[in-house]
């Protein structure tokens, strides 16, 4: 019973943006300018799952993607036991590559065989890839993600494609400013539930770059 009341206490809070308890992987940041950031994340361990085009476009990848996941975190593995919740969920591309300055948002028909999107839950840091339950659903894989120096922009709101795209080439607008080259491609860093309310979420663009 006191576990139902704190979900459900956790649940009505995230709708204002409150974020009780959720662990973020570890990271050094600094200020660049013009809003965005610069972090150094060390190695993260990481359950993700890929979301061809073909079954989905961005934003049902995004819901399709995270049903997998948390159906894995909530009891879909070899022990049947809960992992808790971390923040971010990331997606990116997976497969043929966008330019820089192109919307992310593309239709099925327009994207080869075989792209899609990636959808990742970064793991509690107390887990390695040799402690972690394994899925029981095949689709969703165990990743050790190495450290990288991301460039991070903040941002509220509206996260659907276009928003996603605009707050992209506005990051890498800034990271050429500065200096510096991306080192792969941008990915979308989402911290809240959808019911939280729009102006109280927290969204990032990120990419890795080269330093």
């Amino acid at each position: 019973m006191a576990s139902l009341v704190g979900q459900v206490g956790e649940s009505l809070l995230s709708i204002v943006g409150i974020r009780n308890g959720t662990e973020e992987p570890r990271h050094n940041s600094e200020p660049l300018g013009d809003g965005v950031e610069l972090r150094e994340y060390g190695t993260r361990i990481a359950a993700e799952t890929t979301v061809t085009a073909v079954e989905a476009d961005e934003e049902g990848a995004r819901s399709e993607g995270f049903r997998r996941l948390a159906g894995y975190i909530f009891g879909k593995n070899t022990t049947s036991g809960d992992i808790a919740m971390t923040a971010p969920v990331v997606q990116s591309r997976e497969g043929k590559k966008i330019a820089m300055t192109a919307p992310v948002a593309q239709s099925a028909q327009d994207v080869e065989v075989g792209t899609g999107w990636v959808i990742r839950f970064f793991m509690p840091s107390k887990w390695t890839l040799e402690t972690l339950p394994k899925p029981v659903d095949e689709r969703v894989r165990l990743v050790e993600v190495p450290g990288e120096t991301f460039a991070v922009l903040r941002f509220s709101g509206d996260r659907g494609p276009d928003a996603v795209a605009k707050k992209t080439a506005e990051l890498l607008d800034v990271v050429k400013a500065y200096g510096f080259e991306p080192s792969g491609e941008p990915a979308a860093w989402f911290y809240d539930p959808p019911w939280t309310l729009p102006p109280l979420r927290r969204n990032e663009i990120a990419v890795p770059v080269a330093v």
